[in-house]
């Protein structure tokens, strides 16, 4: 779709007006006003939706915005939920029907917002359950059954325990566990274009220079693109998922209008009010973060919870690191030296394995060499 921000019209802006009008961010068109005009009001009304989904907010509606919009019109009760393969349903009717699953003990994965095959297995075991036409379909009696009962228990989610307990049982070593590194942009999408200098080259040279370091370790990685094609974000996600990996790393760097703006930050799965939906996943971009910045120098931008498809529709833990402004001429400088991307290579693969870890054996942030690592492995190894 076309990009609509400030001083677009037409009917795609009227669409736009009338769900945020729906979601009581945007109070009615005036009779003096035209409905159909993307003006000062709707891009404040569209950034304060982008903030409270945990998107960018920069007052544009893209493909990201505008699906979050169409999933925001949906309450549950709305709609008879059911799954359907070819075409998944989407929204936030989903969504609360997962949280209220998940609140009533049934593993129904973690809240994405997308009706799919572990949805339904849960709905039909609450079904089975209490009684009801198991039909995997969400319907009145479902609904009407959901809101009666009071969940099993409070103040724990059982998707951050298994997802916790999946990470201890696999073991400190790095050998055999498959990882998806994620390059952002490709082909015609060159992403950040900033003197000559595109991201979508400099993110594939250090995605290629990270799984030569993960191969050498033992592991699995697999490169979610080529170098000349660019998936859209939900391909790349379903991409980790058909491979069964352990972990999903997306690698971008970042732009601003302002050329002050500079530093590396990381994102995990979470909304955007603050709160994590992968406790694995900001646990690892709290590793790279702190890597990153001890070995590069680079200013601590910390770590965010986002919606990103990219992090909510991989199954397994995701984190997207934006390592350094390509807008910045100090940034810029130091990502086109290939020792510095070597740096970087080596800080993200020291994070994963801190994650392994679990605190144990472990050193001091930025002192773990590729060295000291290789021997590590060969050590267990023996």
């Amino acid at each position: 779709m076309l990009l609509l921000r400030r001083g677009d019209d037409g009917p795609a802006v009227a669409e736009i007006r009338a769900t945020l009008v729906t979601l009581k961010l945007l109070p009615p068109a005036t009779g003096s006003g035209r409905p159909d005009v993307f003006d000062d009001a709707v891009e404040h009304a569209v950034r304060t939706f982008q903030q409270q989904r945990g998107l960018i907010t920069d007052g544009i509606v893209g493909p990201a915005t505008y699906r979050s919009l169409c999933d925001a019109r949906w309450r549950l009760g709305d709609r008879n939920l059911a799954y359907l393969v070819s075409n998944p349903m989407c929204g936030d009717d989903v969504y609360a029907l997962q949280e209220r699953m998940l609140e009533l003990g049934y593993n129904a994965g973690r809240a994405d917002g997308v009706f799919g095959s572990q949805t339904e297995h849960a709905l039909r075991n609450f079904q089975r359950d209490y009684g009801l036409v198991v039909d995997g379909m969400c319907g009145p009696g479902t609904l009407r059954a959901l809101r009666q009962l009071s969940p099993r228990a409070r103040g724990g989610r059982q998707v951050f325990l298994r997802e916790q307990e999946n990470l201890r049982n696999s073991g400190p070593r790095l050998s055999g566990k498959r990882i998806v590194i994620d390059p952002g942009h490709g082909g015609q999408d060159r992403g950040v274009f900033v003197a000559g200098v595109a991201e979508a080259d400099l993110v594939w040279d250090l995605a290629r220079r990270l799984e030569g370091r993960m191969v050498a370790t033992g592991m699995e990685a697999l490169l979610s693109r080529g170098e000349q094609v660019c998936p859209a974000e939900a391909d790349r996600a379903q991409f980790a998922n058909k491979a069964g990996a352990d972990l999903f790393l997306s690698l971008h760097t970042d732009a601003n209008r302002s050329p002050l703006a500079e530093g590396v930050s990381t994102y995990h799965f979470g909304t955007g009010q603050g709160t994590t939906s992968s406790t694995v996943g900001e646990a690892l971009a709290g590793f790279i973060q702190r890597e990153l910045t001890a070995r590069t120098g680079l200013l601590d931008c910390n770590t965010h919870p986002k919606t990103w498809e990219t992090l909510r529709l991989t199954r397994c833990p995701a984190v997207r690191v934006e390592v350094g402004y390509l807008t910045n001429e100090n940034d810029r400088r130091r990502l086109l030296d290939p020792a510095f991307r070597d740096i970087v290579a080596e800080g993200i693969l020291v994070a994963v394995k801190r994650l392994y870890l679990l605190g144990e054996n472990d050193q001091p942030t930025g002192t773990f060499t590729f060295k000291d690592l290789l021997q590590y492995e060969l050590a267990k190894a023996d």
